[in-house]
């Protein structure tokens, strides 16, 4: 699709005028009707502007002329897994379980692999495909190749060390030692919990990424562990999130 077809179907969707989204973007009536005709095409700041206002990418705004993938774990990047900076903006080169809250949440390659191969095993790969896959391709994307450059001086992994501890410091009977934290996005582990009215409840938001993990109960039943600046939280669950529990929410 031509980037004026896209901009009139967005501002369609929106339930906008022309003259309301010129407004927004502190152009002309006339000039949106330009764009929407395709004589011509928004800048650079204005492509900015309409990518806020409408929640795609400029990429997207373009009619997608770059193939996208994430330059930390490879995955195909749509406007649903794109990662954005603290200001809402979009970050093109990353996921939003690579890079979260202006954050690399990767600094470990072996990590990542490892993340990686638990996802992959079973989707038409071998754990043995999925390993020897991610181990040819995270080395030629852009993160690995400049991550020294990219660090933090450590603060990430010195917080997420921090949260691990807090977490085994609340001695959940039977929950195994937390010892990693991975990203993951909230949408994927915002399960539902009863609670003591009958009502069932979601503490997370979907949109955001969290810090946590899975751990194997000894009685079949599994820990999830899910942690951020602002809370902790541990449940149990059973196979496929069936029957969760709420064991502790904690703010911290």
């Amino acid at each position: 699709m031509e980037t004026k077809n896209i901009i009139l179907e967005l501002r369609n969707r929106h339930g906008m005028s022309q003259e309301e989204l010129a407004g927004k973007v502190f152009v002309t009536r006339q000039a949106v009707s330009r764009w929407e005709t395709g004589e011509t095409l928004p800048n650079t700041e204005t492509l900015k502007l309409l990518s806020g206002i409408f929640d795609v990418s400029i990429n997207t705004l373009l009619g997608s002329p770059r193939k996208l993938i994430c330059q930390c774990c490879g995955m195909p990047l749509d406007d649903a897994t794109t990662s954005k900076e603290p200001n809402g903006s979009f970050n093109e080169d990353y996921c939003k379980w690579c890079y979260a809250d202006g954050n690399y949440t990767y600094h470990d390659m072996d990590d990542l692999i490892n993340v990686c191969v638990k996802h992959m095993a079973g989707q038409g790969f071998t754990e043995e495909q999925a390993r020897t896959y991610m181990e040819q391709t995270l080395p030629e994307l852009g993160y690995w190749k400049q991550h020294k450059e990219l660090e933090d001086g450590g603060k990430f992994e010195e917080f997420k060390a921090q949260l691990i501890d807090e977490l085994n410091a609340l001695n959940v009977k039977g929950m195994p030692k937390v010892e990693k934290l991975n990203a993951l996005v909230g949408a994927y582990v915002n399960l539902a919990y009863p609670m003591p009215n009958g009502a069932n409840v979601k503490f997370l938001d979907d949109n955001a990424t969290y810090l946590g993990n899975q751990l194997e109960g000894e009685d079949g039943r599994c820990f999830g562990v899910l942690a951020n600046a602002d809370f902790l939280l541990v449940s149990t669950y059973g196979k496929d999130c069936a029957d969760p529990q709420l064991i502790v929410y904690r703010k911290r």
